[in-house]
C-alpha cells in the first residue's frame, strides 16, 4: 500500500425504509481537518486521470455505482515511491478512500450507470489559485493502462 494511503471499510445498515453509511467522522484517526464536501461523477467507461494536491488529502467514498480508484506514488523520498495501487469502490465495496497529498489519482467507472463520488478535502477548492497538478489519462510516464482486464 502506498504509504499514507488508508482504506476504511464502511458498514451499510439497511432496514426496510432503506440504508444508512457512515462516510467520515472527525473522531477517526485519520481525519485531519474540513475543507469541504463535493460530488463528482463519471459515464461508464470513462476515465478522469491524473492529478495530485499540494496541499489538500482527499477522502473518496462512492455512493453510487462502482468506480476503480488508482493511486501512483510520484513522490521523490516516500518508502512507496513508484508504487501503483489499484481499489475498486461503490456499492459492492463500501470503503473511505483517504489519498495523501502528493499522490497521483484518477478513477473510471466500471459500473453500466453513472458513478458518483462524494470527496470529503481538508482544503477549500480555490479557482484563481488551484491546488491541482494534471497529466493526460494515458501520459506514459506513469506505469498503469486504464483497459479492462479480462482473463
Amino acid at each position: 500500500m502506498i504509504d499514507g494511503v488508508r482504506v476504511t471499510p464502511k458498514r451499510v445498515i439497511p432496514d426496510e425504509r432503506g440504508r444508512l453509511a457512515e462516510i467520515f467522522r472527525s473522531d477517526e484517526a485519520d481525519f485531519e481537518r474540513f475543507g469541504q464536501v463535493y460530488l463528482t461523477t463519471a459515464y461508464p467507461g470513462v476515465v478522469k486521470a491524473w492529478h495530485y494536491h499540494k496541499k489538500q488529502t482527499d477522502n473518496f467514498f462512492c455512493v453510487v455505482g462502482m468506480m476503480k480508484v488508482v493511486l501512483y506514488d510520484a513522490r521523490e523520498g516516500s518508502p512507496t515511491h513508484g508504487e501503483v495501487n489499484e481499489f475498486f469502490m461503490g456499492q459492492h465495496n463500501p470503503i473511505r478512500l483517504r489519498i495523501p497529498k502528493g499522490v497521483y489519482h484518477g478513477f473510471k467507472c466500471v459500473s453500466e450507470t453513472e458513478a458518483m463520488v462524494i470527496n470529503v478535502p481538508t482544503e477549500v477548492y480555490t479557482p484563481k489559485e488551484p491546488d491541482e497538478y494534471r497529466m493526460p489519462a494515458h501520459d506514459p510516464s506513469i506505469p498503469y493502462d486504464w483497459a479492462r482486464k479480462d482473463g
